[in-house]
């Protein structure tokens, strides 16, 4: 591995577990139940996770050649499942009346509403990657590109508009990074579906 791409590793290892370690120390989980905890950070990892998706699905990262790294691509996309199961169910478990509102769209916390659409969206990807093979593959990449913004735009404003244990600068770094990557991976994606300008234009 040559010294750039050890650099490129690094930095993003630091700009995923910087958030993560910040919001373990945060005042704000003293006093707060073990579930609640594990639901808050189980969240924040989930961000994180996002970041890393569109590097993956384009081969972006150094080292890794595109088949190997759409391999880890699905394998971080039942991670980022698992940990909105996670997110979702601790605070299910922590204050039930609070979830239901929100799964119905009825909760009074916008943030609540943008959270629960990228989570629709999340589940409706996973299941279209299960269906890959039998759908067409303008379907599946129209499909997926579709998503993959409706996910990035409710995540992000989900994230930015709670005031909990994310460190507010480090919160807006990673999800800038989530906006940046998924741009990158979603444009060309468009420009060949001619639904954006080409490049230079």
């Amino acid at each position: 591995m040559t010294a750039r791409s050890l650099l490129i590793w690094v930095v993003l290892a630091g700009a995923l577990l910087v958030p993560l370690t910040l919001a373990v120390q945060s005042p704000l989980l003293a006093y707060r139940d073990p579930i609640y905890i594990a639901a808050g950070l189980a969240g924040v990892a989930a961000l994180a996770l996002m970041v890393l998706q569109p590097l993956l699905a384009t081969g972006a990262l150094p080292g890794l050649q595109l088949p190997r790294a759409r391999s880890i691509h699905r394998l971080v996309g039942v991670l980022l499942v698992t940990a909105i199961l996670a997110h979702v169910g601790g605070l299910w478990m922590t204050s039930p009346p609070d979830a239901v509102d929100a799964l119905l769209l009825r909760s009074p916390t916008p943030f609540s509403v943008w959270g629960v659409i990228a989570m629709w969206a999340v589940f409706v990807t996973a299941t279209l990657a299960t269906l890959r093979r039998k759908l067409r593959p303008g379907v599946w990449c129209v499909g997926h590109t579709a998503l993959a913004v409706v996910i990035v735009a409710g995540t992000v404003t989900h994230a930015l508009l709670i005031e909990g244990t994310m460190e507010p600068i480090s919160k807006g770094a990673l999800c800038a990074l989530v906006i940046l990557a998924t741009g990158k991976a979603v444009l060309p994606a468009l420009r060949m579906l001619g639904l954006s300008p080409p490049a230079g234009r």
